[in-house]
């Protein structure tokens, strides 16, 4: 999709905002990306859509003072805004005044300089640091004076009673290197500061020194178990950009790699969850399966975990002569797997009593929050873009949306196991109806993509995946920025966990499945 903006300056922005929030009912907030300029400044781009019409609207703001950019903050308008607006802080420099928290997420606190601007040197500024300095417990506030002037007023994160609990970022519950610190009154949880960056690579930087083929390998390294989406978003956008149409064959082979992936992600999505909360045989189950689907993918992939299969313009290879009787042979164990995933967990006392009304999102709090995918659905907002917006052979299939509506621990691990029903149903439809064609279409040795900016999406295994891609027409991309999908889910940890016990904040991360070098890219 190519983007076509509404530019707005800086000082209508919020008023703007506003009147699209209330007057066009735009309350997802689905991305906020800042770009450097170069003369021009700095500019912001805010894609947004309602969640009631589908109609969707992109805004542009740009500060032109490359020295002490500002825009107003859009926090107090869509929740997730708070850290989409700290990361471009981070990354650019770009202060919002009136936000709450203009602290850095992923750099440290003491480093010099904004790498994502095209004239940052971060190895002149920024010597290797071994130091262990703590964290400060200080936010600041920006505000922008009517003279034209910046002031700004400290804050502090935790009060001064506040027992402050280190959750990470080297611990197994947090299903990577995630460091939350966490402020209780007795056991129970006050707040939640997500500290993220451990694994910070600067897959975005890197992106626009490399050519469109050589960007691919990175995808499947941010999400690495929704490895083959990410790798689609990313391939999908160029296609889309180049208009190139891949043939019928190449469209159902994504769908069903797509829908294998989506199984593989829930089964260990289940099996961490119940080791997590203590029951280890289940934990065994689940991998016995999963190493089903790595065995089919290993066959005509070459990879079980790291697959790089999705190219422009097709798949890597043609599927293996195996594939078909491999995947038809799987679908009947899977649902035998699923039916002693229920009668070992699901149905078990103790799940039910860690799981249920604990950690409990609003629909109307999970689009603020902008969390899509399982998390969003289990609250009642019918964000699959499957049926949404359906691409490749979506629209060919029958299937269910699952949702639930009680918006807790319960219902986010519910939606996963019935969707991995949904996915075999899927597979099933396609399986013995692969068409004829080529699974690659030629391509020239050097990929352009035309001047412009794009944006495409996919239903990932956590929720939309999304790739926002701006040309000038060379054989790089001048800015890539990628919707993260587990990014609003840490987020939201803070508002999930409030009042719950911090032995809950384990079962409520573990029901949201972020995977960490998705967030941290």
């Amino acid at each position: 999709m190519n983007l076509v903006f509404q530019t707005i300056a800086p000082a209508e922005l919020h008023q703007e905002m506003l009147r699209l929030r209330q007057e066009k009912k735009m309350d997802f907030l689905v991305l906020l990306t800042a770009e450097d300029l170069g003369e021009e400044g700095f500019g912001v781009v805010y894609q947004l859509e309602s969640t009631e019409t589908g109609e969707q609207v992109n805004i542009k703001s740009v500060c032109p003072n490359r020295e002490q950019p500002t825009l107003p903050t859009v926090s107090d308008i869509w929740d997730i805004a708070h850290i989409y607006e700290r990361e471009a802080y981070d990354f650019f420099g770009i202060i919002f005044t009136g936000h709450p928290d203009m602290r850095r997420i992923y750099l440290r606190e003491d480093w010099v300089g904004f790498p994502l601007r095209k004239d940052d040197k971060p190895e002149e500024q920024n010597p290797l640091k071994m130091d262990n300095a703590p964290l400060s417990d200080d936010t600041t506030c920006y505000e922008l004076q009517p003279d034209g002037t910046l002031t700004s007023h400290k804050n502090t994160i935790f009060e001064p009673e506040d027992y402050v609990v280190n959750m990470g970022p080297q611990h197994p519950s947090t299903h990577g290197v995630l460091h939350f610190r966490v402020a209780l009154n007795g056991e129970r949880i006050k707040r939640v500061d997500p500290v993220l960056g451990y694994i910070h690579r600067g897959i975005e930087k890197m992106n626009e020194s490399m050519t469109y083929p050589q960007m691919l390998a990175l995808t499947d390294r941010m999400d690495y178990l929704g490895a083959m989406q990410n790798r689609h978003a990313l391939c999908k956008v160029i296609e889309e950009a180049m208009g190139v149409e891949v043939s019928d064959r190449v469209k159902v082979i994504r769908t069903i790699m797509d829908e294998l992936q989506r199984i593989d992600s829930h089964i260990l999505y289940f099996s961490c969850l119940c080791q997590d909360l203590g029951a280890t045989t289940a934990f065994l189950y689940g991998f016995r399966d999963r190493e089903k689907v790595l065995d089919i993918f290993e066959e005509t992939c070459g990879g079980r975990l790291i697959l790089n299969y999705n190219t422009i313009g097709g798949v890597m290879a043609d599927i293996h002569p195996n594939f078909v009787k491999r995947v038809k042979e799987f679908i009947p164990v899977m649902r035998k797997g699923l039916k002693e995933y229920h009668d070992i967990f699901t149905g078990n006392v103790i799940a039910h009593n860690r799981m249920e009304g604990v950690g409990v999102l609003s629909k109307e709090q999970v689009i603020k929050m902008g969390c899509t995918g399982g998390t969003g659905r289990a609250s009642g907002w019918h964000n699959d873009l499957r049926k949404l917006r359906p691409y490749d052979a979506y629209d060919r299939v029958e299937f269910k949306e699952i949702t639930f509506t009680e918006g807790d621990s319960f219902a986010r691990y519910m939606v996963r196991m019935l969707e991995i029903e949904e996915s075999l149903k899927i597979i099933e439809q396609l399986i013995d109806n692969i068409p004829e064609g080529n699974y690659q279409e030629k391509m020239k040795p050097i990929i352009k993509v035309p001047e412009g900016t794009f944006y495409a999406a996919v239903e990932g295994s956590r929720g939309q995946f999304g790739v926002f891609l701006e040309s000038k027409g060379d054989k790089s991309p001048y800015r890539v920025h990628y919707r993260s999908t587990g990014l609003p889910l840490v987020y939201a940890m803070d508002t999930a966990c409030r009042g719950n016990l911090i032995a809950d904040l384990v079962t409520i991360g573990g029901t949201f499945d972020y995977v960490v070098p998705d967030i941290d890219r």
